[in-house]
């Protein structure tokens, strides 16, 4: 089969989170058709997750190409780079203030990003309530998409943007994800000022993370006056029902953490009990290094489907530049072969640098932060 010119091939995105809804708006801006289908039932079926921070070099790039950039300096929360990092006792050993006018890396809640992303796009864009079971046809395309509702879809480009366990990558790829051996455990809190303001004056209006050397936490402040923390533990994928607990019984899983953390100060232990609402596990999976697979000029991944690393803030933010980069090669290119290929050429060695650099990292986020010799020496803030 001859390769369609990206104008006039029929391409569909696999998942609406920010890498998708990146990739299509920056298609649709050059002229570009593209069709989204997600498993979600509608926008607003679900939390869409914590706070998220978009980095100059590649998060913010790409929302400059496309044309949402000041959008989302309207919604960033500046404020939001403040950072402690502290010990068990709640003594602080490294805080970052951001500076007046520092853009770095402002926070978004995940929600807020993709709903500017959403209202960007033409109307009928996304395909809500359309959970991909499968990939099939031949390399060279078309390729028939199939639902799990029976329903079927033949495009010429798919791209998986459906992330840790995409359905997509298994056209391209056997690899799948393997756990880290580290286990987030997620709390919300909400009404910071009201409810919570000691913990609100302990976390700031960022981030604080303490570890030990074999668990931890790191806090995060989302907007509204909500805050996550996340419980951090090297712990088997199956702890929870080898304590034998199960994931609803939220007060026998917090007996179970302040027994873990017993040696923690009494205000730190409050950010992992005073928590409304159960917990949430999320155990860290991560995708081999480096991930690579046979090319094909009817497929291509982005993001988590294609590079699966620890979440130490580069996931959405080379999503995002992946999104952008593939988008602009199909605006730039006359075949969605060349396209792929160029695009390929760029993201996999990219790819595969952080994949390297971020390699067992979810371990280091266990280690006992280093302190900084100009952080304040008093043991905890009021």
């Amino acid at each position: 089969m001859n390769s369609p010119t990206p104008a006039n091939a029929r391409i569909s995105i696999i998942g609406a989170g920010p890498g998708g809804l990146t990739c299509a708006r920056i298609l649709q801006r050059q002229g570009i058709a593209v069709t989204v289908y997600d498993r979600d039932p509608d926008a607003d079926s679900r939390d869409q997750g914590g706070s998220l921070d978009l980095h100059e070099e590649d998060g913010q790039l790409a929302l400059r190409e496309a044309g949402l950039l000041e959008d989302f300096f309207a919604l960033a929360r500046f404020e939001g780079q403040e950072a402690y990092d502290m010990d068990l006792t709640g003594r602080v050993l490294a805080h970052h203030l951001p500076g007046e006018g520092e853009t770095a890396a402002p926070e978004i809640d995940r929600g807020q990003l993709r709903a500017l992303l959403l209202r960007s796009l033409t109307a009928g864009t996304v395909r809500w309530g359309r959970t991909l079971e499968s990939v099939s046809g031949p390399a060279d395309g078309p390729r028939t998409l199939t639902f799990t509702d029976g329903t079927t879809a033949e495009t010429d480009l798919v791209i998986g943007a459906d992330g840790a366990f995409s359905r997509v990558r298994a056209a391209v790829s056997p690899a799948t994800p393997h756990y880290t051996g580290v286990s987030f455990l997620e709390a919300w809190f909400d009404d910071m000022e009201n409810a919570h303001p000691e913990l609100s004056a302990l976390v700031g209006q960022g981030s604080a993370h303490a570890a030990d050397g074999e668990q931890g936490f790191f806090a995060q402040r989302n907007s509204g006056g909500h805050m996550r923390v996340y419980i951090m533990q090297r712990v088997p994928l199956d702890w929870i029902a080898a304590a034998g607990l199960h994931s609803e019984d939220t007060e026998g899983i917090r007996a179970h953490l302040l027994n873990t953390y017993a040696a923690w100060s009494p205000e730190l232990l409050r950010l992992i009990t005073d928590n409304d609402g159960p917990y949430v596990d999320r155990p860290i999976f991560a995708l081999p290094v480096p991930h690579t697979w046979e090319y094909s000029p009817s497929v291509a991944l982005l993001g988590d489907a294609a590079h699966l690393m620890p979440p130490l803030g580069v996931g959405v933010n080379l999503a995002m530049l992946d999104a952008c980069e593939l988008a602009l090669a199909l605006g730039r290119s006359s075949t969605v072969d060349d396209a792929v290929r160029n695009y390929e050429k760029s993201m996999l060695p990219r790819a595969a640098e952080n994949a390297r650099m971020l390699e067992g990292a979810a371990e280091h986020l266990l280690s006992v932060p280093a302190r900084d010799e100009d952080a304040p020496a008093d043991r905890t803030r009021h």
